[in-house]
């Protein structure tokens, strides 16, 4: 690691006091960019003990650059943030583990978050490094271009770069860094049709066009996934599929079209959803093949509505509502090691399954989006 934020103390010349801009050594006889690299593998639940070492090391632990290293050096936490809707409002959730609780019954904690001022309804969500993307959505049933964007480090909303055009229900996906979205608009004006399919640079702020065949610019999109660098988008009738590496465009497989129900993870490049019975499949990119995951059938519910999935740090999670009393939801998780076996079908264990929040009745999960920190 370079030092661009923290530069290595040197002892000053015989007769002569250290400057007064010199930055003060995180760990004794440690260049500071190699004490950075210490300070990254700590757990992040242990952080808010380590900020109250110095100031050092309090500006340390917020630094953006430590977010970084950690994901460099591969030391990032997975965390799932939830979004639920009660009547009007949207409220977001933070699910905290940590790995040595007090208490094997408080292993995984559920924070309440700053909510944005004003969500839309039908926005499209997108994650990009620690940051939670809401894109779009209609506010008074007019598609709206508004960005909003959840620094999960810091846990506080900004006004994001408004994109070309008003969305409700596209797709979107994150590859190589960049976001992509597409669809949920009309195209029925040059801007509009130009703009269907557009892509955000974090690293510039900017939104630009991504070209379109007029031929696949369907309005709604009811489900998206990304496999492979590849942004799989699912309209009322198949499906796009665009290729970010490669610029080019193409159709959804017969066999993913038909098996795609509701929201999807992808977890070892097989994406997972649940089929008409209720039942969790996995379609495998390489054989064209739709796949019961087996293993799990005693120790969760049919999925018949109100679930979503998401790659938790390589596991299965599954989200869903499940009726409590006549006045109450309980949201339910569960984590799944999920892996395929000699003969290529799909297994899974669970890792663990509990309630994580109760919300008043007719209450949804809005969506569940993986962050690492």
């Amino acid at each position: 690691m370079t030092g661009q934020t923290f530069t290595t103390s040197e002892e000053p010349p015989p007769g002569t006091s250290n400057p007064p801009s010199a930055t003060p050594l995180l760990l004794p006889n440690l260049p500071n960019d190699v004490a950075l690299q210490c300070i990254a593998r700590v757990p992040r639940y242990q952080h808010p003990y380590l900020s109250l070492v110095s100031k050092s090391w309090r500006s340390t632990i917020r630094s953006p650059l430590l977010f970084t290293t950690r994901s460099l050096l591969n030391c990032a936490q997975h965390f799932l943030f939830l979004n639920v809707r009660t009547n009007s409002s949207f409220n977001w959730y933070l699910l905290d583990q940590n790995p040595n609780p007090p208490n094997p019954k408080n292993a995984r904690t559920l924070s309440l978050l700053p909510s944005i001022p004003f969500q839309p309804i039908g926005a499209t969500f997108a994650v990009s490094g620690p940051k939670i993307y809401v894109i779009g959505g209609s506010i008074n049933d007019i598609p709206s271009n508004n960005v909003w964007v959840f620094d999960c480090r810091f846990n506080r909303w900004e006004v994001g770069p408004k994109m070309r055009v008003g969305r409700e229900f596209a797709a979107a996906g994150e590859v190589n860094g960049k976001i992509y979205v597409m669809g949920g608009c009309l195209v029925d004006n040059w801007a509009r049709s130009m703009n269907w399919a557009e892509l955000f640079d974090p690293m510039t702020g900017l939104w630009a066009a991504v070209p379109s065949p007029i031929e696949i610019r369907d309005k709604w999109m009811h489900a998206s996934a990304v496999i492979y660098d590849k942004i799989y988008a699912m309209a009322d009738r198949g499906g796009v599929v665009y290729d970010a590496v490669a610029a080019e465009w193409s159709g959804v497989p017969t066999g993913l079209d038909m098996g795609w129900r509701g929201r999807a993870a992808v977890v070892g490049g097989v994406l997972y959803c649940y089929d008409y019975l209720g039942k969790i499949r996995g379609y495998d990119m390489e054989e064209d093949e739709w796949k019961e995951l087996k293993g799990v059938e005693k120790g969760l519910p049919t999925f018949l509505c109100g679930a979503t999935m998401a790659n938790l740090g390589g596991r299965l999670c599954v989200v869903w509502e499940r009726k409590g009393t006549s006045k109450v939801v309980e949201i339910m998780c569960a984590e799944i090691e999920v892996r395929k076996d000699r003969c290529g079908g799909l297994s899974g264990s669970i890792v663990w399954s509990d309630v994580i929040l109760v919300v008043p009745d007719r209450s949804s999960i809005v969506q569940c989006l993986p962050v690492g920190l």
